[in-house]
């Protein structure tokens, strides 16, 4: 067992960016801070993007604090570029990311459990159980984000289907596509970047979402992105399962889905009510023959391993204030519903860590865990 003063669970663009908050503020690498990664390598969910993703394809991509990202080019594929950058970061900043570590479970060190109206010294340290031993820390920043949990809705018939299903998360590029008749599930931003791409190359598409595609345009500016932010915030706040940022901004119309719109690639139909061995129906009587489906339906945060802190709120979600968990002020979880987007986990990275600060401040160091 080895004791620090923060585990970062996590090294994407949350958790890279509370590692340099950590160290700018004084905290060491390896003697007061680890940071945990199960990826094999450096890029966060970026490198498991799929290769026709190209980095001038990518929309929003904000640098890291401390470093831009220049002269990239943007026909190379995002998953070389940003994990390109994402190494350069880590070894110029001194970072030292233990990987591929996998975290099963944070506890309390106290057998007498957790006391809501206690602070850090009467709480002791937690512990980081993983798959090269155990941490015992006096505060967690949590930046597992999404990738590992995709969503698979549940239909009649789903297992009677004869052709292929597959998710965004196993997304292989349009090629293997060629010649087949493909649904596209989900109305975000992933499911009509797969749709377009398919739809060259394709015997046939069919695009079905929940609810009426919602389209912007005009500029998404400052003012834009604070109102949509917000909205997810308040999710959370109320202790729900948030919701992505790109939920509530709205699809941007650019040139590529006017073409496609005209084109009648993006013909939306309702959701379908049951899957059949060939294909998907609705109670209406319409069916539409299938060799593939492609479930763009987007992603669960990854907290699972949070489970024995009992952080969760009866709405399903962890309640939080600013990144603090309102159940446990040890815990942050940054990259969590609002802060889910680049620019915002490289503000939740630093408010954790200030919040941290604060933290150690004002409570006792805990006895040492034997």
């Amino acid at each position: 067992m080895r004791e620090v003063d923060v585990v970062v669970i996590g090294a994407g663009q949350a958790g890279l960016s509370a590692a340099y908050h950590l160290r700018r503020t004084g905290f060491e690498p390896e003697r007061d801070f680890v940071v945990l990664d199960h990826a094999p390598r450096p890029g966060g969910a970026w490198q498991f993007r799929w290769p026709s993703l190209t980095y001038g394809k990518v929309h929003g991509m904000h640098a890291l604090p401390g470093m831009e990202l220049t002269g990239a080019d943007p026909a190379r594929p995002s998953s070389e570029v940003i994990g390109g950058y994402f190494a350069d970061y880590e070894e110029t900043f001194g970072l030292r990311v233990h990987r591929p570590v996998e975290v099963s479970a944070v506890r309390e060190s106290e057998s007498r459990g957790r006391d809501e109206g206690g602070d850090e010294g009467e709480r002791g340290r937690l512990l980081v159980e993983t798959s090269e031993g155990v941490y015992a820390t006096r505060a967690l920043i949590n930046a597992t984000g999404t990738w590992d949990r995709p969503f698979w809705p549940r239909y009649p018939g789903q297992e009677t289907f004869r052709g292929r299903q597959l998710h965004t998360a196993q997304y292989p590029g349009p090629d293997a596509f060629a010649g087949q008749r493909v649904v596209v599930v989900g109305g975000g931003a992933s499911g009509t970047q797969h749709l377009m791409e398919i739809a060259d190359v394709a015997a046939a598409t069919t695009w079905v979402t929940r609810r009426e595609p919602v389209y912007r345009e005009g500029p998404f500016g400052e003012v834009e992105g604070r109102a949509a932010v917000a909205l997810v915030e308040e999710r959370v706040r109320r202790g729900l399962p948030p919701q992505s940022v790109v939920s509530v901004t709205g699809l941007p119309l650019n040139d590529a889905v006017r073409s496609a719109r005209e084109r009648g690639v993006l013909d939306r139909l309702p959701m379908f009510d049951r899957i059949t061995p060939t294909g998907v129906a609705w109670d209406d009587g319409r069916t539409v023959d299938a060799d593939v489906i492609l479930w763009a339906t987007g992603f669960r945060a990854a907290i699972d391993h949070l489970a024995p802190l009992r952080l969760r709120e009866p709405g399903g979600g962890i309640r939080v204030e600013g990144t603090r968990a309102v159940r446990d002020p040890r815990v942050h979880l940054v990259g969590y519903g609002p802060s889910a987007s680049t620019i915002g986990a490289n503000r939740a990275g630093r408010a954790a860590v200030a919040d941290i600060r604060r933290l150690f401040r004002t409570s006792p160091q805990p006895v040492a865990v034997r």
